[in-house]
């Protein structure tokens, strides 16, 4: 990218907005229960294309509100399900009787199963067929042997029913999903913001006219005028005119690029101060924005899976369920115990095994942590990935935006007028910086923005300045005081004849930095330097990031110099300069190959590193798209911010543990309990009790979820 001594980069100024990598959310991870659901309801992915992009998010939206629907319902019928159960009755020391309630318990429970328990009776049906038994099994035998068990006893079979037990496990179940799916939904919108990158309107050369024409209506070698200000619609060559264009957005160079005719220009980038024409060169899906797009889909879908916590705790306590209540059912019958009693037996052992807890573990601690990041201005997008956060080993950064404010700042100033002093030299300084800052003053450049901001830190007053004109690409000259002063680039220099050897002027280059001159006529004054701010709060979190063993890396666009200068200034473990987004994702590998790797960013050039990284973190104050398609979004431009990611991962992880174990860990003892196994010494775990140990592990699973803090 540019060298900071090439002449056509030097000061027409685009702010080195270096536009970060993005991580789209909706990545194919191992696929979520409620994801099981939604293919069964044909409401699975539509493909990548922007639109199919918002069908999905329509979708998520649709089985949003039918969990939240079938929860409400369900739990509007458990009321009178409760009243009428003789366990509620008897623990409570009430009693409603009257002529056939039974059946209407009967009726009442059998719309809760059907309905509220859709989804995971539709979810079984998936994970056998796919061989993959998990939660929807789990919950959807419980349910049915509850259901089919109790609905046989309503109808003379003789045992104890279990219908409230039935409705109440479907309501939490229902729960459960719908708290997890509001706290992981956010369907990406990435493509569609990328897509937004590009105008939809061109001003095509026809016939000796200008005719505003839709984008998609260009063809290859097609003429459009690009006014000053504007966005480039298409890739193209420049054929007539010359300006200096922005392309920060998507290759993150930090200056703007002076366009001259036969200048490669690409779609997306945004023209400075001049019009020009441009020749079609390329069109859909070979524009250098598109490919973007394909290289970050193809990073997204080739991600590595990340199987959840709960579904192997699903699988685990299915199994054992299933056979722990078969072996119960053969082995009191062998025994010689009558089959209702067998019966009852193993429907205990399979209501007691219900995952009331295991089913709010994961979502409770979920909700919690995700509503405690909010607080702190981190917006959590793929739960799977900030779950992961906790195993970072490296971290990359991007460097304008994330360490660097983003903005130019006068950084040197150097007098080449004479002084013999150095209160001589710092009003020479101060004169130079004036000087620079007047004929600045109508220009939005983020140079000019730099030189100006800086004379109004020292408070220096703007001169009247007259016959204000621009040197495309060199720089721009003005009458002050009746002398013609001129602010210009190191290429003007050369053009003009004029050498200059100065030792600090070179060392200030060789960092990298930013150099324009004054020239007083054709006698140059001094030279100011300007480079990106690095940020205070960058030292912090690098300086911490390391002390918890964690590489730091940095990412750039830009060029070696400016790359070089700020790893020494923050004494980073590595970098990569001059990277092209389509070589970021491939750098983003290579790191991986040896550690687990995070992305710190807040632009589109970094879509595909994004999609690679194992986390994307995006800075808030970046581009929609950077926030439509990270994992974590940082609301503040604070470095320090992926430190409370890593550490809030990890804390929110020992809770889910935790949980876990709270809602399994019962299990040992219970289920043993339920299926008699101190039958003989009197001990014999009814129903009712196996309830209440449910509902106490449910209990403290949501007491512990609550109590996750930062230290």
């Amino acid at each position: 990218m540019g060298d900071m001594h090439a002449e056509e980069e030097s000061l027409d100024y685009g702010q080195h907005e270096e536009m970060k990598h993005e991580q789209y959310p909706d990545v194919d991870h191992e696929q979520s229960e409620e994801m099981k659901y939604e293919q069964q309801e044909g409401m699975g992915h539509e493909g990548h294309s922007p639109s199919g992009r918002k069908d999905h998010g329509d979708h998520h939206t649709h089985m949003l509100e039918d969990f939240r629907r079938r929860f409400i319902v369900s739990l509007i019928l458990t009321f009178p399900v409760l009243l009428l159960s003789p366990t509620i009755q008897d623990f409570f020391n009430f009693e409603i009787s009257f002529p056939g309630a039974d059946f209407i318990v009967f009726l009442i429970s059998s719309v809760v199963y059907f309905y509220g328990g859709y989804p995971f009776l539709k979810g079984i049906k998936q994970e056998l067929a796919e061989k993959s038994p998990g939660m929807m099994t789990l919950i959807a035998i419980a349910i049915s042997v509850a259901y089919f068990y109790s609905s046989a006893v309503v109808f003379g079979l003789h045992g104890e029913v279990f219908f409230w037990e039935l409705v109440t496990l479907i309501d939490v179940m229902l729960l459960g999903h719908w708290l997890e799916m509001r706290s992981v939904m956010g369907a990406s919108r990435a493509l569609e913001e990328l897509v937004k990158i590009m105008p939809s309107v061109a001003h095509l050369r026809q016939n000796g006219e200008i005719v505003d024409v839709g984008v998609e209506q260009l063809r290859i070698g097609d003429k459009v005028l690009v006014k000053p200000g504007e966005k480039v619609p298409v890739d193209g060559t420049v054929v007539e005119g010359a300006s200096s264009v922005n392309e920060s957005m998507l290759t993150g160079e930090s200056e703007p690029v002076t366009k001259t005719e036969g200048s490669e220009v690409i779609g997306g980038s945004i023209n400075g101060e001049a019009a020009f024409v441009v020749e079609v060169k390329k069109t859909g899906k070979d524009t250098y924005l598109n490919q973007v797009v394909e290289l970050v889909r193809t990073a997204q879908e080739s991600r590595s899976k990340t199987q959840d916590l709960a579904n192997r705790a699903a699988l685990y306590l299915t199994i054992i369920a299933l056979t722990v209540g078969t072996l119960t059912f053969v082995l009191w019958t062998l025994f010689g115990q009558a089959l209702v009693f067998a019966l009852e037996r193993a429907v205990t052992v399979m209501v007691i095994t219900c995952p009331h807890a295991l089913g709010l573990a994961i979502p409770l601690v979920v909700a919690v942590s995700t509503s405690m990041a909010a607080k702190s201005g981190l917006l959590i997008r793929d739960r799977q990935a900030f779950e992961k956060a906790r195993s970072l080993e490296a971290v990359i950064f991007d460097k304008t935006g994330t360490l660097t404010e983003g903005r130019f700042g006068v950084t040197d100033i150097v007098s080449l007028s004479g002084g013999g002093n150095k209160t001589n030299d710092r009003n020479d300084e101060n004169h130079i910086l004036g000087l620079a800052a007047s004929l600045e003053a109508i220009s939005e450049h983020p140079i000019a923005r730099g030189i100006i901001d800086s004379a109004k830190e020292k408070g220096i007053e703007p001169s009247q300045v007259e016959k204000f004109s621009s040197i495309p690409g060199k720089g721009i000259e003005g009458i002050i005081e009746g002398k013609k002063y001129l602010v210009v680039s190191p290429g003007y220099l050369e053009e003009i004849g004029i050498v200059l050897e100065d030792e600090k002027i070179e060392k200030i280059k060789e960092q990298g930095k930013t150099v324009v001159f004054l020239l007083e006529g054709k006698r140059v004054l001094g030279a100011l330097a300007l480079a990106d701010i690095v940020r205070k709060e960058s030292r912090e979190a690098v300086l911490k990031l390391k002390g918890m063993g964690i590489k730091c890396l940095m990412l750039t666009g830009d060029n070696r110099f400016v790359a070089a200068w700020v790893s020494r200034e923050l004494e980073l473990d590595d970098y990569f300069a001059e990277v092209l987004p389509h070589e970021k994702a491939a750098k983003v590998q290579e790191v991986q190959k040896q550690y687990v790797t995070g992305m710190v960013g807040d632009g589109v050039n970094d879509a595909p590193a994004l999609a690679q990284a194992d986390v994307g973190i995006a800075i808030g104050a970046g581009t929609d798209v950077a926030i439509e398609t990270a994992d974590i979004v940082l609301v503040k431009n604070d470095p320090r911010d992926v430190l409370y990611v890593i550490e809030l991962s990890r804390r929110t992880y020992s809770k889910m543990y935790q949980n876990l174990l709270w809602a399994t860990g019962y299990n040992v003892f219970a289920i043993p309990l339920a299926a008699g196994v101190l039958y003989g010494y009197g001990i014999l775990l009814s129903p009712a009790i196996g309830a209440v140990l449910m509902s106490l592990s449910t209990v403290i699973v949501a007491i512990n979820a609550r109590t996750l803090k930062m230290g």
